[in-house]
């Protein structure tokens, strides 16, 4: 279980990494305009990916 979770945190910073060695500028800007959002929209975004997260877990399990 604890193999499984280590794996999932290393997955999960191999993909953060690469964006930004990749495509640097585009994540800034994609900051910028997240500073300019409402609290709430970056809250339903949120659940949003958390939802589809948890469903594709739950699919490949």
């Amino acid at each position: 279980m604890i193999a499984k979770i280590i794996m999932a945190i290393g997955l999960v910073l191999v993909v953060e990494g690469t964006l930004y060695a990749l495509f640097p500028s585009f994540l800034r800007s994609i900051l910028e305009q997240m500073r300019t959002t409402d609290s709430f929209s970056l809250r339903i975004g949120g659940i949003v990916a958390l939802i589809i997260g948890v469903g594709l877990i739950w699919i490949v399990q």
